[in-house]
């Protein structure tokens, strides 16, 4: 089996950053994607926002689907107060089910569903969370609900978990065969969530460097 390096990975954590000063845009305005509205209220409609590059990517995975299928976009930017406000909610979950476990042992698990707020590829504009569409705009069952935490789905998020069915399996190998191709690379505890840009993807394509580090949406462009 395939090492999984979590966020909370010492490895991420030292990958230097070269912000390259690439742009946020928005999503929505582009048309090229199908986009989903879940997560507006909790973002105030900053999980529209994605870097240039990485939107460039998802348009090229998209045409690489089979006819009638389509990238369902959820979630790329994510505030680095809210990633923060999500990492500490699920670390105190964990803690309160967990009560013998460490602070060590509670970073890295809660790292499997939510990264660190320093580390966090969504707070560079790096990463986005979706799914696949039909033609009608109909979301595809992967296996799991999106944002299915490890223990209510015992490991089903896992991207190449096995007690899934077939249909879900190969709906995943379709989509993830696309977005690799255009670049992306997958967190492996969370099927829904691929990234480009960012310390993961360049701890995992080799990159010396990532191209993208966090940063602030201006409130004047959201």
């Amino acid at each position: 089996m395939t090492e999984i390096i979590l966020m909370a990975d010492p490895r991420v954590a030292a990958i230097p950053v070269r912000e390259c000063g690439e742009r946020l845009v928005d999503v929505r305005q582009d048309g090229r994607l199908l986009v989903d509205q879940r997560k507006w209220h909790d973002s105030a409609g900053a999980f529209g926002w994605l870097r240039d590059g990485v939107l460039a990517r998802l348009g090229e995975a998209q045409a690489q689907l089979p006819d009638g299928m389509r990238l369902l976009f959820v979630e790329g930017y994510r505030p680095p107060a809210l990633q923060r406000r999500y990492f500490d909610e699920y670390a105190a979950r964990l803690r309160a089910e967990r009560p013998g476990w460490s602070a060590e042992r509670v970073r890295e698990a809660a790292s499997r569903y939510v990264s660190p707020p320093e580390i966090a590829p969504h707070s560079a504009g790096a990463a986005v969370d979706l799914t696949l569409a039909d033609a009608d705009g109909r979301e595809l069952d992967l296996g799991t609900r999106m944002n299915a935490t490890p223990e209510e789905s015992a490991g089903a998020c896992y991207t190449a978990a096995e007690n899934i069915g077939e249909e879900a399996r190969a709906l995943r190998e379709t989509l993830g065969s696309a977005l690799t191709a255009a670049g992306l690379v997958n967190y492996p505890t969370e099927w829904w969530h691929w990234s480009y840009g960012d310390r993961y993807w360049a701890l995992q394509t080799g990159a010396a460097a990532a191209l993208y580090g966090p940063k602030e949406l201006d409130p004047a462009t959201s």
